[in-house]
């Protein structure tokens, strides 16, 4: 990269900077001040629905449209629910739908690099969380990552109107909501609870996700980047907090996959395929999150064992390796069966229903083979773990 180059990057972009400035300062110093005077004079707790419908309404936008469904077209969807994410997603201001869902493919293709990534941790928390919108360069990296959505009309639409839908909607509606509640002064509120709390609300806890999932919280899939899962983020961010999980399997339509992960995103697309609404949900297999899972806790385990510093009964580690033997094969063996019967599904084999059946009874047997080879490397891992506490 050229030196001029890299000073562009380095440019305050002074709309961005300006209005991010202001929506901020209007709503940790402006929102107050209003209440202190005003706060008697109007009806709190309709501000605070309509402040609660418009996050919900902005953020689900993003987390289910814009990341979920057009950046990794983890489902397909029916117009009713790309128009209306589309609509929403402009209310947070965050860009349009093409931009966003470029500047996130380059993010997960380069995870951690600091040229190629446009929100890389290795530049600082700052860079990672805001910084990289108040410096962003203002002229696009080309869209060669989003041909797929720029042939989608409605997609292209939103592109070109973003700013308006955003304005309109996520300013002027609450404002006109506000008067119809209590006047002049209704509408003022609404501008500021509706409008700028909430603009301000949504857009943090989505750089957040940039920021403070590639720096805290757990890696139970991989530490091959900085990726992390927080539970808290993911109370915030309709689930978008299992990020560690996102990165390693980025097409899944979920996040939290956990009975007990906290992933309204994920339920609000189920909910939809159930009235119709999406379809081809992707879903990466139980297997395989088994089998990441392991292989992280594999690593740390060894990397434990390579210290040296306590002793280790040579029987648990011979057990253990010969766990690992057995779950290599029984996986190679898995994919193969997976791979067979996807294609007999698909019909992309000559195959009467007998060998169909064969070929289905085979990945079956895969699968007890696998989850079998899966619990004893568990057991095996437990013991030599148990030794190294």
């Amino acid at each position: 990269m050229t030196q001029e180059t890299k000073s562009k990057k380095n440019e305050v972009h002074w709309r961005n900077t300006i209005f991010m400035t202001t929506t901020l300062a209007g709503t940790l110093v402006g929102l107050p001040l209003f209440l202190w005077h005003y706060g008697n004079q109007v009806t709190l707790w309709a501000y605070a629905v309509l402040f609660v419908g418009m996050f919900i309404f902005s953020g689900l936008s993003i987390t289910l449209g814009y990341h979920r469904l057009f950046a990794h077209m983890a489902f397909k969807a029916k117009w009713p629910v790309r128009l209306a994410t589309l609509i929403g997603g402009a209310t947070a201001l965050e860009d349009s739908a093409l931009h966003w869902c470029s500047d996130h493919r380059r993010h997960h293709k380069f995870v951690d690099h600091d040229e190629d990534d446009p929100y890389s941790i290795s530049r600082g928390f700052f860079h990672a969380h805001i910084g990289w919108i108040l410096y962003k360069e203002k002229v696009y990296p080309p869209l060669d990552n989003v041909k797929d959505l720029m042939k989608d009309p409605m997609v292209v639409w939103q592109h070109k109107y973003w700013l308006q839908i955003g304005v309109i909607l996520g300013f002027g509606l609450p404002a006109l909501i506000g008067y119809f509640i209590d006047g002049g002064l209704g509408a003022v509120a609404g501008l500021l609870i509706g409008g700028m709390a909430r603009l301000v609300g949504v857009q943090h806890c989505t750089f957040f996700i940039n920021s403070l999932c590639h720096c805290i919280g757990k890696q139970p899939y991989s530490s091959d980047h900085t990726a992390r899962d927080s539970w808290i983020m993911a109370l915030f961010t309709f689930g978008e907090g299992y990020h560690n999980y996102h990165h390693e399997f980025q097409y899944d339509y979920r996040n939290g996959v956990k009975a007990w992960q906290f992933d309204p995103t994920k339920w609000t697309v189920w909910v939809l395929s159930k009235l119709s609404m999406v379809q081809d949900l992707r879903r990466v297999p139980k297997e395989k999150i088994m089998l990441a899972e392991i292989k992280q806790k594999q690593k740390l385990l060894l990397e434990k064992l390579a210290k040296g510093t306590l002793p280790v009964c040579e029987k648990a580690r011979a057990l253990f390796s010969d766990a690992g033997r057995k779950l290599t094969d029984a996986a190679r063996t898995w994919e193969s069966a997976k791979h067979e019967y996807g294609r007999a599904l698909k019909k992309q084999l000559d195959l009467t229903v007998e060998q169909v059946d064969e070929i289905h009874a085979r990945f079956d047997q895969a699968v007890a083979d696998l989850r079998a080879a899966i619990q004893e490397w568990n057991d095996a891992h437990m013991k030599l773990e148990g030794q190294l506490a």
